[in-house]
């Protein structure tokens, strides 16, 4: 698993004295801000553990679509519990926070071992690795959400086995340093098949991102983003322009990141 340079923001406010609250405040209203939101759902697990007597204010910023597979309420979900354990001085270790993660989402754990890492299981087994190189990553999404549980469901009723995990994708798990070379000759999404029976649009972007020159293209998570993965710069901008003439996608390039979630 690998983080991108793109992120939505969240600005976290402590009122102690107040009796125990949380308010979350988002910019995109087609977004719930109540418990059913991950971001209010983990400030309110962190206020259950520390049994602080404080109200907290949470503002969201949104700028990673929704429903894209992109991980953008895991990483925010995250985020939350690192602002808090910051905020709060609770010097928690990774390994809290991640437990605390794994309570909101299988994909929340690895955002405390990020950029990059080797997720097993669930998604609750993380194990951090080093990749020295940086690729650009052009982010197409398509202008309509895929809904995870669907996509779980369609998965789980087109196959009857499930193929085991190759040696060479255990043995991830056993190396601190990867390459590229290594990552792109075992990308693959088992999802592929399923939800590009129901949204051939999807193959489509996944063609033309090859087309257009990407080491690789792949849906991410259960969609509905497509990626393509470049060497240099100037490619992957031009496969942006190809896509930019159809209004509904929204498309992004960005660097593969560097660094973690980080507090300001």
């Amino acid at each position: 698993m690998q983080t991108v340079e793109l992120c939505d923001d969240l600005c976290i406010a402590i009122h102690p004295g107040s009796p125990p609250a949380v308010e979350l405040r988002c910019d995109d209203s087609v977004l719930p801000a109540d418990q059913t939101n991950l971001v209010y759902r983990a400030a309110v697990l962190v206020l259950e553990r520390t049994r602080r007597q404080v109200r907290i204010v949470i503002d969201l910023q949104k700028r990673i679509p929704m429903g894209a597979g992109l991980g953008g309420g895991s990483s925010d979900a995250a985020a939350t519990i690192l602002g808090l354990n910051h905020l709060l001085g609770m010097k928690w270790p990774r390994a809290t926070m991640e437990e605390i993660g794994q309570l909101l989402g299988s994909d929340v754990p690895f955002f405390f071992a990020a950029p990059t890492a080797v997720a097993m299981g669930r998604g609750e087994r993380v194990v951090p690795v080093e990749l020295p190189a940086t690729r650009w990553v052009v982010l197409v999404n398509p202008g309509f959400p895929v809904d995870t549980r669907w996509a779980y469901r369609q998965l789980s009723s087109s196959r009857s086995e499930v193929r085991p995990v190759s040696e060479s994708l255990r043995g991830l798990e056993q190396k601190a340093v990867l390459t590229w070379d290594e990552i792109l000759r075992l990308a693959e999404n088992d999802f592929e098949s399923p939800v590009f029976a129901a949204h051939a649009i999807l193959a489509e972007i996944k063609a033309r991102l090859i087309f257009g020159g990407a080491e690789s293209a792949l849906l991410s998570g259960s969609g509905a983003t497509v990626f393509g993965l470049f060497a240099d710069r100037e490619k992957a901008m031009k496969a942006q322009a190809s896509f930019q003439t159809i209004p509904q996608f929204k498309v992004y390039v960005v660097e593969t990141a560097r660094h973690g979630l980080t507090c300001l």
